[in-house]
């Protein structure tokens, strides 16, 4: 059986990645994979790696929880959307105070080289754009999958890092929005 971790990174509980990751869970739980869910926006931690990795900040009840649970994940389901061109700021928050050296990675001694921590982790990176795929990947170089896809969860052994690009939303009609749905509902059920 597998562990899925849905991690929910839009902070507005009435958007529509609200519904793609319920889908998601649906399909899953459906497949009988054990589910757990991160919802960043409700958890409570500040945001801001105030002394980058010159000292530790303690870590909040609820940063710890999150980190136990991504531990016991096989795969990690990251969904949000993306706004000028990256993470909502909740979400990268949520990467600068836990993904830490010695957590998800640990750099060598004398080296410029890293140990990767997460391996035997699988991921899926859900999107929603207001704008096509395509465009994205070609005319701005998809920003934010190349920083949590690359520089984040493959950097600490994440792999392979599945993307799926939802959109363009502000000019779907219910109907598409619906195709979406089932699209990621079926994900969830192949567990992918």
């Amino acid at each position: 059986m597998k562990n899925i971790l849905i991690i929910n990174g839009h902070p507005n509980p009435a958007s529509f990645n609200f519904a793609l990751a319920e889908a998601y869970k649906k399909g899953a739980l459906q497949s009988d994979a054990k589910v757990e869910t991160i919802t960043i926006a409700n958890l409570k931690f500040n945001p801001n790696l105030q002394f980058g990795y010159q000292r530790r900040t303690e870590l909040e009840p609820d940063l710890l929880e999150s980190w136990e649970k991504i531990k016991r994940a096989d795969h990690l389901v990251w969904i949000h959307p993306v706004w000028w061109g990256g993470l909502p700021a909740i979400t990268k928050g949520f990467i600068d105070r836990l993904f830490l050296p010695e957590m998800a990675f640990q750099y060598r001694e004398n080296s410029v080289w890293w140990d990767k921590l997460l391996k035997d982790k699988t991921a899926h990176i859900i999107t929603t754009l207001d704008q096509p795929g395509w465009y994205y990947r070609l005319f701005f170089g998809r920003p934010s999958v190349n920083q949590l896809k690359k520089s984040t969860l493959e950097f600490c052994g994440v792999k392979p890092v599945k993307v799926s690009y939802i959109g363009v939303i502000k000019t779907s009609n219910s109907n598409q929005k619906e195709k979406w749905l089932t699209k990621i509902y079926n994900f969830g059920l192949k567990n992918k």
